[in-house]
């Protein structure tokens, strides 16, 4: 199986702060000089930031801790120690932060994609000037720095797409994602040819439409069987669903509701999204038919059918995609030349 990295255990360190400074001045004419120990510095945080150009989690499966610099020590004459450098861990849109023995939610990062700072550095210790007074001319006292942060975080990703494609192994998901967007899955006429979420931007009337193709489903597939239990957390935050269906298949009329099915096991609120139902490989002789029998079976639902191979119902199912995520029907330009 191709490696998809969606989940990661780590550990994250804030620094710690510097040791103040026990120190007195010692100039030449300056008998008996007064304090001059400097303050340490903070310890470096713990910085989570969302980068666009991540996709999957691996980079934090070659590197599960991170740690902050701790602040310097403070030195005499005054002298405050250096601030310690702070730890910035990207994390791809979509990533969900989480407490790693309780699986709290920490941080949604598909809601908030600010940089986030987890862990503060420990504040430096006080150095001896901060000790003097009139009883305390030569104070010899100075404050340890704070100690650093420790947690243990489960990462968990969650893809962030505007439409998925959901459907039983070999219906096509892959071949219609390449024919709407630049993406380039691999395609095979085999079951379980993909077997890792892909993602391509469909373009339609100057608005980008995030479309996520998410390896077949199988009966069971929401009690482990098969690959698609594995990534069928990946469509839970899409705004509409595309089911493919395999109109050169005999049991064409049984994927709808065994993927259906599957969706509510996982999750009833997946079978809410709005949906189409979209018949595939209508350059197939016989599919024609299929088609009608698969609008006449499901009457409620949305049935169009295509056909990637000769771009049969392409330019129509782009259309009413932009409809799904709120694009108004307006010329479509750009879906027209599709």
């Amino acid at each position: 199986m191709e490696k998809f990295a969606d989940e990661a255990l780590i550990e994250v360190f804030s620094g710690s702060g510097g040791n103040g400074c026990v120190a007195f001045r010692r100039e030449k004419y300056v008998p008996r000089g007064g304090p001059a120990g400097g303050d340490g510095g903070k310890g470096g945080d713990v910085i989570f930031v969302v980068r666009h150009n991540l996709r999957t989690l691996a980079h934090l499966r070659y590197k599960p801790s991170f740690k902050a610099e701790n602040g310097q020590d403070g030195a005499g004459s005054g002298r405050y120690g250096r601030q310690g450098e702070d730890v910035r861990i990207p994390l791809p849109p979509g990533t969900l932060l989480k407490d790693g023995q309780t699986g709290e939610l920490i941080r949604d990062f598909g809601k908030q994609e600010k940089d986030f700072v987890f862990l503060q550095g420990g504040k430096g210790g006080w150095g001896n000037i901060h000790f003097k007074s009139s009883v305390q001319q030569a104070p010899r006292k100075a404050l340890p720095g704070k100690k650093g942060e420790h947690r243990v975080l489960r990462v968990e990703l969650q893809l962030l797409a505007d439409i998925g494609f959901v459907g039983l192994p070999n219906g096509g998901k892959s071949s219609l994602l390449t024919r709407f967007t630049n993406a380039r899955p691999k395609i095979a006429p085999y079951p379980f040819t993909t077997t890792i979420p892909n993602l391509g931007v469909l373009r339609v009337d100057d608005r980008d439409i995030i479309l996520a193709d998410i390896p077949g489903l199988i009966a069971g597939a929401s009690q482990g069987v098969g690959l698609g239990i594995r990534f069928l957390k990946h469509i839970s935050r899409t705004a509409a669903l595309a089911f493919l269906i395999d109109l050169s298949e005999d049991t064409y009329e049984e994927a709808f509701p065994i993927v259906y099915q599957e969706l509510a096991a996982f999750s009833p609120e997946l079978t809410r999204k709005p949906r189409v139902l979209v018949g595939t490989k209508l350059d197939i002789p016989g599919t024609d038919g299929r088609l009608a029998q698969l609008r006449k079976a499901y009457p409620e639902e949305t049935v169009l059918g295509i056909s990637v191979f000769s771009g049969a119902g392409i330019p129509a199912l782009a259309a009413f995609m932009g409809d799904l995520v709120g694009i108004p029907d307006t010329s479509r330009e750009e879906v027209r030349k599709l």
